[in-house]
């Protein structure tokens, strides 16, 4: 836990870096690759996704560690070529369990929040998953378990891989030549995450492209088809907590709604979009289906509300990158009471980016947790050991905080929610 903190502090910084440099080098070019409220969204939803990952609130079905010790054939030492064949492996798993997530329905919702995204950069790749509570990926490592790897060079090789993955979110690179043919570039990750009927789940590889030619999931992309990026039932939100839980939403609704009881079981294994017959034509959803004309979401914020809520995102950075260094001095179940407030810091501020009343609501739930840390504890998590006063300044930006939030919602939020109402 406090190792891979550690390492987030370095990573996550670097990331950020490499998101403006993205965005200088598009603007050199006259590209717009970026929206305001969307890169929020991505950024927002990296913070929920790192702060649960620090946190381990995940259930392993079946680790590594212990298939390994179960089921290897042989015993092999930490050698160059002992980590080539664990990076081949992990790529390998990555495949599959990419590939089930967007083929079985109730594995699609654990992964929809990385494809919500209406754009593509570097910052949407940052939209990882807060639903994905089973981990199931070991499974796959049966060749590298059999192989006898030790569970330690998966340790280093899995967040290698992982990271590997970030720098082929962007249009900002064309297609680069022979390398098209052994790595995943940015061009085969644009097919993957465009949802056109030429494009749509394919290219489930992470780093070898390999995988999807000897699979028949490969397509390269095509000149004359233009990726339209996003899902065929448009989120309409920029809450990556609401995202994170939107089809799993549905396919619960589904099972309540629909008359079948075989349906009922079975909807959630049938393949991503399956819907029972009764309930499909009852309660339609909105698909996507014309690419030509499709129109990204956009509620219009004011750039006040976009500024305001890049402002709660730094702020929201600053008090999660507290929260690692200081991992080692809070106690396990007050570091999930700090989680619980970062999460909540992120649903307040996307609530009223999304120009939800329901935002004062959210803002008053934060700023009373918060007040209630600092006087339950005396201070914020030992705060003032390295900043005296830094307490009472943090209580003051919460009340600051509320009354701003108070501003936006009856100045902006519901006046356009009444005049809405009346032209309807």
């Amino acid at each position: 836990m406090e190792a891979y903190a550690q390492a987030l502090n370095i990573a996550i910084p670097f990331f950020v870096s490499l998101i403006i440099i993205e965005a200088l080098v598009a603007k050199y070019k006259g590209m717009q690759v970026n929206r305001g409220p969307d890169a929020i969204s991505s950024l927002s939803s990296g913070v929920t996704n790192v702060v649960k990952d620090v946190l381990g609130l995940s259930v392993v079905i079946i680790s590594y560690s212990w298939l390994v010790d179960h089921i290897k054939l042989v015993e092999l030492k930490a050698t160059w070529a002992v980590f080539l064949v664990a990076f081949i492996a992990k790529d390998f798993a990555g495949y599959w369990v990419h590939r089930l997530e967007h083929e079985i329905n109730f594995l699609w919702n654990r992964h929809i929040i990385h494809h919500s995204s209406e754009e593509y950069n570097l910052s949407c790749a940052l939209r990882q998953s807060i639903s994905s509570v089973l981990s199931f990926a070991a499974l796959f490592m049966l060749p590298a378990a059999l192989l006898g790897v030790p569970a330690e060079v998966i340790a280093v090789i899995a967040p290698i891989h992982l990271f590997m993955q970030f720098w082929y979110h962007t249009r900002v690179i064309g297609k680069l030549g022979f390398l098209e043919k052994i790595i995943v570039t940015p061009s085969h990750h644009r097919v993957h995450h465009a949802m056109n009927p030429e494009y749509i789940d394919k290219n489930y590889s992470q780093i070898l492209i390999i995988w999807d030619k000897l699979f028949g999931t490969f397509q390269p992309e095509l000149d004359d088809v233009q990726p339209v990026y996003g899902v065929k039932r448009p989120v309409k939100t920029w809450n990556p907590i609401l995202i994170n839980f939107q089809h799993f939403w549905l396919l619960l609704q589904d099972a309540w709604r629909t008359k079948s009881w075989k349906h009922k079981f079975l909807l959630w294994f049938k393949p991503t979009g399956w819907r029972p017959p009764d309930v499909a034509e009852k309660y339609p959803v909105q698909i996507v289906e014309d690419f030509d004309h499709f129109e990204k979401y956009d509620n219009h914020p004011s750039t006040a509300l976009v500024y305001w809520s890049w402002f709660q995102l730094i702020t929201t950075l600053l008090l999660m990158f507290f929260m690692f260094n200081q991992i080692a001095n809070i106690p396990f179940p007050m570091l999930l009471v700090y989680g619980l407030f970062l999460f909540l810091s992120v649903y307040s501020y996307t609530t009223l980016l999304d120009k939800s009343p329901w935002a004062l609501l959210t803002e008053s739930l934060r700023a009373a947790m918060g007040w209630g840390l600092i006087v339950a504890m005396g201070d914020w998590f030992g705060l003032d050991r390295m900043m005296p006063g830094a307490s009472t300044l943090l209580a003051l930006y919460f009340a600051f905080s509320l009354g701003v939030v108070a501003w936006f919602v009856f100045s902006e939020v519901w006046p356009e929610r009444k005049t809405a109402r009346a032209q309807f």
